[in-house]
């Protein structure tokens, strides 16, 4: 991805560092959990799971119905060497953090695709030897999370690596031998022309070595772009491209074409507004597209001032919005009609005259789960889900349910 993500990144590796959370796997020892439709995988948005003030992603799916995650981003580490880490420093080898977003994504029927590489860091395809010790060490990423879907963003500066790229490539060919199923995207520069002269040799490298993923996809931002219809008419280039290079006709490469965007203010000062996203949506889906995905969820809300002063960040739109404006596209991509408004609560049961005794009294140090039962001002009360120092009948949709006089 671009400029700004690789600044506002430095910081992962201190959290990552700092994280204490114990893992919990989600299905089995490897983490593995059944896999979503591809169109999800298309669909995932990119989030920085421990850096740039990350959301959470349960919020994120309750609001939206958003399904699926791309998390950013798996790079060797700083100090040389062919293992994966994220974010050059916390070896994905012993990591907790990140697999504890994972299993709380997958807790809720979701799941994850891991991003490689990104603007700027070391990636494995320039420290490994060659591609089968760079596929070896995505494996590990694979294996450690029962992953079913990967990425590889490929751009500034490892694209303009020859070498770097043959092995990223050839990584990439042998992982979808070896994981049958494998969602794979390929992520690169977009530009007016559809992508640059480095984004057309890593085309060729692929056909040179007989690789096809899921969907080559170019990022039409941070290049003079000027809302949907530069974005749009850019689709329209790579896909001549795409049928130039691999002697596709044009379905053909439009079923093999994605999108990655970038919502609100780019890191080079243009603006992406909600309807330039469901432009570019409409397109997608018009012309069957593989994928429609967007740089990124942390930056998926409000900043304040919503302007943010003119200022691009790694942590809100600079446009005006409600949290998760952009996450929605992602779900219509994936075929799924987003909630709209608040969810209407299960209203509280009208409570039944009762003659009975007051159970225990209620205490603000306790923890109650479901069905507890407590005595608070003349009333008995029964807790309708977890709970702790929520005072009984203050909140009209609260966790408490009024079971009658005492």
């Amino acid at each position: 991805m671009r400029p700004l993500r690789a600044c506002l990144g430095a910081a992962a590796a201190v959290t990552l560092a700092a994280a204490g959370t114990t893992a919990l796997m989600a299905s089995n020892a490897s983490g593995a959990t059944t896999a979503l439709s591809n169109r999800w995988y298309a669909a995932a948005p990119y989030l920085m799971p421990l850096d740039n003030n990350p959301p959470n992603a349960a919020t994120i799916m309750d609001a939206t119905g958003l399904k699926a995650f791309q998390l950013a981003f798996v790079l060797a580490p700083n100090g040389g060497g062919c293992s994966p880490t994220w974010g050059g420093t916390a070896a994905v080898s012993s990591d907790t953090a990140v697999q504890s977003v994972i299993n709380t994504i997958r807790s809720k029927g979701g799941d994850v695709s891991v991003s490689i590489g990104g603007y700027g860091g070391t990636k494995l395809g320039q420290t490994c030897a060659d591609p089968a010790s760079t596929a070896a060490a995505y494996q590990q990423v694979i294996t450690k999370y029962g992953l079913h879907a990967i990425d590889f963003d490929l751009e500034e500066p490892e694209y303009e690596n020859t070498a770097a790229i043959k092995n990223e490539i050839g990584a990439a060919k042998i992982l979808q031998q070896n994981n049958p199923g494998l969602y794979v995207s390929v992520t690169t520069a977009g530009t007016a022309d559809g992508t640059g002269w480095f984004g057309k040799q890593m085309l060729l490298e692929a056909k040179s070595q007989g690789f096809t993923p899921n969907n080559f996809s170019i990022m039409p931002f941070d290049g003079g772009f000027s809302g949907a219809a530069a974005q749009t008419s850019a689709l329209t280039n790579f896909n001549s491209i795409l049928q130039s290079t691999f002697g596709w006709d044009q379905a053909t490469a439009y079923a093999h074409e994605g999108i990655s965007g970038m919502n609100g203010r780019s890191d080079s000062g243009e603006y992406f507004s909600q309807a330039d996203f469901q432009t570019v949506l409409d397109y997608t889906t018009n012309h069957h597209m593989d994928r429609f995905t967007f740089w990124s969820l942390n930056r998926d809300r409000q900043c304040s001032p919503p302007d943010n002063n003119g200022t691009t960040s790694g942590t809100c739109s600079s446009v005006a919005q409600n949290d998760w404006d952009f996450a929605k596209y992602s779900v219509k991509f994936a075929g799924v009609t987003p909630p709209t408004g608040t969810p209407t609560p299960t209203p509280t049961p009208t409570p039944t005259p009762s003659s009975t005794s007051c159970k225990t009294a209620w205490s603000s140090a306790a923890v109650y789960t479901a069905g507890n039962e407590v005595s608070y001002s003349g009333h008995n009360w029964k807790a309708k889900w977890w709970t702790q120092n929520e005072v009984p009948g203050a909140s009209e949709w609260g966790p408490w349910q009024d079971e009658g006089a005492c």
